[in-house]
């Protein structure tokens, strides 16, 4: 069975949540790669609405393995808050829920950290949700880091507690004159943590390996998207773990050879949350419109969105860079009410027309968009079951959409709720997985 990796293509909140949701019951396993509780995944299942933060999108699937992989950065307060939350909801977790023995922590300290940063860089803050991710991400590449495993062993946890807090409390006090913290303040807690997490704690990559062997499929779900990439996103407006393809082996132990495609995951038009450039963004009218239609406001933080017109620059780097099969397009219902809809096909920079997406800082920061202007179709999409029951023009703006990427379309998703999805008529999901269509209808 293939394993497949979904990925997002903007700047996140591309949706990665609904489709992970509606792919689930072609695989047996699903493994989120990277990321921490910062990102967040948003599922609704008939008239029920679950915001996942940390666990796979796959638990709300009775009998789905889930996987949260060594990529990952963990919150363990956070997580079982979410666990809790599930359980009351009804999901089975026990023989269900899975977390790496090699999964780093976030420790009540990077938070602290996070917020004393970005107060300091002032206009230059990059616009985290200050959850810690970043600076647990840091000490992870320093090889200070405090792992899943290590809670499990109190003499060991102490020793490397005591160590980072002899550091990060004089970094808290003398350079952002904040708040430090004490040992016991943090050990006693997580040992409680310890506690509840011990029975879910695994070597995640041999039961990866075990379950592949065995000719179980996998879905591998990212976080945030292709923009927000440490290595290949808008660099340093992006998140510190690599949200691309490539991270899906990195972040789960699963070798390369053993992932069978990519899929990526794009809205009708683009947004993003926090700063840096972004070349589509809209304003006045038009920005308010889209984000009320569309709720652009952070599962997380519950900040807007910046909002734009779909950026086929950005689209085609992603597909180059994530070596993509196949788009899911989301939310076009939230274009149904435009006269007029864009796509830019360029940016303009010192008088010459970029055609390929500039990786350098300042041309991103002012380029200027390229536009083709398209009939908007001014009529309800989410009632179709097929393509061929979308608007004329709604098909018009989607072929020139896949055109411009130069990648297939396998979804395309009209509303928030499972059955508001189609699947396109040459689908590559239709050659992974025949039964995907009925299991929609």
């Amino acid at each position: 069975m293939p394993n497949i990796v979904v990925v997002g293509t903007q700047w996140g909140d591309e949706g990665k949540g609904k489709v992970v949701d509606v792919l689930t019951p072609q695989f047996n396993v699903v493994v989120r790669y990277q990321g921490g509780d910062n990102a967040g995944h948003t599922v609704v299942v008939g008239r029920e609405k679950y915001v996942l933060h940390s666990i796979p999108s796959g638990i709300l699937h009775s009998g789905c393995r889930c996987v949260i992989g060594c990529g990952v950065v963990i919150n363990p307060g956070a997580l079982i808050e979410e666990m809790e939350t599930l359980v009351r909801r009804g999901v089975t977790l026990d023989g269900n829920l899975f977390i790496s023995k090699n999964a780093h922590l976030i420790m009540p300290y990077h938070p602290a950290l996070d917020h004393a940063s970005e107060a300091k860089l002032g206009a230059r803050r990059i616009g985290t949700t200050g959850k810690g991710v970043g600076p647990a991400y840091v000490d992870k590449a320093a090889r200070v880091g405090i792992r899943m495993a290590d809670l499990l062993n109190e003499r060991l946890f102490r020793e490397k507690l005591e160590a980072n807090l002899a550091e990060k409390n004089r970094i808290l006090s003398e350079i952002y004159d904040a708040q430090t913290f004490t040992v016991d303040s943090i050990l006693n807690p997580y040992l409680r943590f310890a506690g509840w997490l011990a029975p879910y704690i695994t070597d995640t990559a041999l039961l990866l390996s075990r379950w592949i062997d065995a000719g179980y499929s996998v879905l591998f779900e990212g976080a945030q998207g292709t923009m927000l990439d440490l290595d290949h996103g808008t660099y340093p407006y992006i998140t510190s773990s690599s949200t691309t393809s490539g991270g899906a082996a990195t972040g789960t132990g699963v070798p390369p050879t053993r992932i069978n495609g990519v899929l990526g995951v794009a809205k009708a038009y683009t947004t993003r949350v926090g700063e840096g450039p972004f070349p589509t963004e809209m304003t006045g009218e038009i920005d308010e419109q889209i984000r009320g239609r569309g709720d652009e406001y952070g599962a997380t933080t519950g900040r807007p969105r910046r909002c734009g017109w779909a950026d086929a620059m950005v689209l085609r780097y992603a597909a180059r860079i994530n070596g993509l099969d196949t788009v899911a397009l989301t939310k076009l219902d939230v274009l149904d009410q435009c006269e007029t809809v864009k796509i830019c096909t360029g940016y303009r920079y010192r008088g010459d027309v970029l055609t390929e997406f500039p990786e350098d800082e300042t041309a991103l920061k002012d380029a200027e968009p390229v536009y083709e202007e398209l009939s908007g179709w001014m009529s309800p999409t989410s009632h179709a079951k097929h393509e061929g029951d979308l608007p004329a023009k709604a098909r018009v703006y989607i072929d020139r959409l896949e055109e411009l990427i130069g990648v297939p379309l396998c979804l395309i998703s009209t509303g928030a709720v499972r059955d508001e999805t189609i699947v396109c008529d040459d689908s590559p999901l239709l050659r992974w997985f025949p039964g995907v269509r009925s299991s929609l209808l």
